[in-house]
């Protein structure tokens, strides 16, 4: 069996077993917050919007149309489009390097995990990336013959990226780049037919323009600004070593090193091979450098996948000149690399195993509890009055749960999250921006883990400046309150008065995981604005297993929490208990706090893993 006949062989099974793995994930995963806001766009057809151009809306709406109302019918079209990638850059790649190194380089689309689990999720990456190789694929053609169908494809290419993202602006100026590097593209560039391409192109960037010039260039502003700190942090190095994993680490090296050669001024390779190579170098060194000045709070290890799938095309022909042993093992670590990151996504569909790493830096809050607090939402307006009002508090809750009780207008507050994501302006747009008055019943949807935890308390004050004293809320702890929502049945107008915040606390010790004896100390601390804190249960299990005794005073608290405790103990707010955990067996259990307030309320707080020995 000749190569060409094994890799077109593996490329087909494997292609085959991924895509159908990713549609078994895409039925049962969570929709992403960032979906569900894309959903929630789809149902207010546009053709722009405040964070994106129109096209990964359209392709929700088109998919649910279609399918109807389910998370693979949101996903449906991205996995149609991931699925369609890898056969495009196989087929780019034999043109040039023969049908060999075309169906190596679909198959490392397949394995390397960044492109892989493309379309697991209905993001803007998904058709940008279909664009980036439509784009590429034309741009080389164009440099060996200048016609008719070679252009059309560049202008297809530039307009499904102009309706992606903001992002493919960038794909755009590297591809020009690297045409203005080579002799062969500057001439490229001088044919009327390349600039008629370039022109439809640009028109497809009008309903972004027009959206940005009626509303003062918000988008543009949050893309290009305020999202960014636009100075130097030292995250762009761990930016480089995520890129490393997410890429797998000897096909980023072997990627690096196409990277080099591309740039140096004696390349010999052909034309084509210089091409690619160096819109892949161009794209992804220089995201490298803007990892150290960009955002570095947003997820962003995706940014550089234009430029990976450049290389692709010729990444084969330097992993010939490995040793099969390097080989081998170039191969097997991409696949495995694959295999995780789909784990990751089997994981995060699970609610047992999420669970698990409740109250980890690894827990997919993102992902999680939206089905649950659905059913809580659905159970309180079945006891509410009919025209009961439902508003949350950010634009993650109301898009959320728009999709989980498919309504897409459920009004929002405003929110640091709505500014912070882009997504305000288009909640006034929509007219869902909910100032905080009201003429009817209101279940108030609050996410209290959507709130830094020393930021907390002071976002509950502001609710309270916002619709008027709280009642008691009804607490919605899921996965052990790693997500935690409250929910509050506020009255038709405005209850003025002394605001009486839900409950603040935390457990100082044990730590979370740490390993105790079957007797252990717990102690803490719990505020609660204008009435206070009466009684703090601790509960293993949740099973009451002691009841704590105040323990004196926390001035380190008034610091942490900004001064902005109304609790009239303050700063006599610790607690402390023992317990004895002799009946329970070895193993992680859960320690969490029951709080009953001065007007009796009564709160089940987050618990933390401990480890009994």
């Amino acid at each position: 069996m000749d190569e060409e006949q094994r890799a077109r062989q593996w490329f087909i099974a494997v292609w085959a077993i991924v895509t159908v793995v990713k549609i078994a994930i895409a039925a049962q995963l969570p929709l992403f917050v960032d979906e569900a806001f894309y959903w929630q766009e789809g149902r207010h057809l546009a053709a722009a919007y405040s964070d994106l151009p129109g096209l990964t809306a359209w392709l929700t709406r088109l998919g649910t149309e279609l399918a109807g109302h389910h998370v693979l019918a949101v996903r449906a079209p991205f996995l149609l489009m991931a699925a369609l990638l890898p056969w495009m850059v196989g087929r780019a790649a034999a043109h040039w390097f023969g049908a060999g190194v075309g169906w190596q380089a679909a198959l490392l689309t397949v394995v390397m995990p960044l492109s892989g689990t493309l379309g697991l999720l209905a993001l803007p990456d998904v058709p940008m990336a279909l664009a980036t190789v439509l784009c590429a694929d034309a741009g080389a053609r164009l440099l060996r013959e200048v016609d008719a169908m070679s252009a059309t494809e560049l202008a297809l290419g530039l307009m499904l990226g102009a309706l992606s993202h903001y992002r493919f602006i960038g794909v755009i100026g590297v591809g020009l780049l690297a045409l203005l590097w080579l002799p062969q593209g500057r001439k490229v560039l001088r044919d009327a037919r390349v600039w008629v391409a370039l022109a439809v192109g640009v028109l497809a960037w009008a309903p972004l323009l027009a959206w940005n010039l009626e509303y003062a260039d918000a988008g543009l502003r949050f893309q290009l600004l305020d999202r960014h700190p636009w100075r130097f942090h030292r995250d762009g190095f761990r930016f480089v070593a995520v890129q490393a994993a997410m890429a797998t680490p000897l096909l980023f090296w072997a990627m690096l090193v196409i990277c080099m050669r591309s740039l140096r001024s004696d390349q010999k390779a052909g034309t084509q091979w210089r091409y690619f190579a160096l819109l892949g170098a161009v794209s992804t060194l220089g995201f490298f450098a803007l990892g150290f000045f960009a955002d570095n709070e947003r997820v962003s290890f995706h940014w550089p996948l234009p430029g990976y799938l450049a290389l692709l095309f010729v990444t084969p022909l330097l992993l010939r000149e490995w040793s099969p042993g390097q080989r081998r093992a170039t191969w097997g670590i991409a696949a495995l690399g694959m295999m995780l990151m789909l784990g990751y996504y089997v994981a995060v569909s699970l609610p047992g195993l999420r669970s698990q790493v409740a109250g980890s830096k690894y827990y997919p809050e993102n992902f999680a509890g939206w089905d649950a607090l659905a059913v809580e939402v659905r159970a309180m307006r079945a006891a509410l009055p009919e025209g009961t009002v439902l508003l949350a508090d950010n634009f993650k809750t109301g898009a959320e749960l728009g999709f989980a009780l498919n309504d897409a207008d459920i009004p929002v507050l405003d929110h640091p999250l709505n500014r912070k994501h882009g997504r305000a302006p288009q909640l006034r747009l929509w007219g869902l921006e909910h100032a905080g008055p009201r003429d009817a019943p209101t279940l108030l949807v609050v996410g209290a883990t959507d709130v830094k935890f020393s930021a907390l308390l002071a976002h509950y004050q502001q609710l309270c400046d916002v619709v008027g004293a709280l009642p008691p809320a009804r607490v919605v702890n899921i996965d052990h309150g790693a997500r935690r929502f409250l929910l509050f049945v506020l009255p038709a107008g405005r209850t003025e008065g002394e605001c009486i915040t839900p409950v603040v606390a935390n457990i100082d010790v044990p730590q979370p995981g740490a390993s105790v004896e079957r007797r252990f100390s717990v102690g803490g601390w719990a505020v609660k604005d204008v009435v206070g804190v009466t009684k703090v249960e601790v509960l293993l299990d949740g099973r009451v297993v002691a009841v704590a005794s105040e323990a004196g005073a926390n001035e380190w608290l008034r610091g942490f929490l900004r001064n902005a405790s109304r609790d009239p103990r303050m700063p006599q707010v610790q607690f402390a208990a023992e317990v004895d955990a002799g009946g329970v067996p070895a193993g992680t259990h859960w320690l969490g706090l029951r709080v009953t307030g001065g007007d009796g309320s009564v709160e089940t707080w987050a618990e933390q893993p401990v480890d009994i020995r």
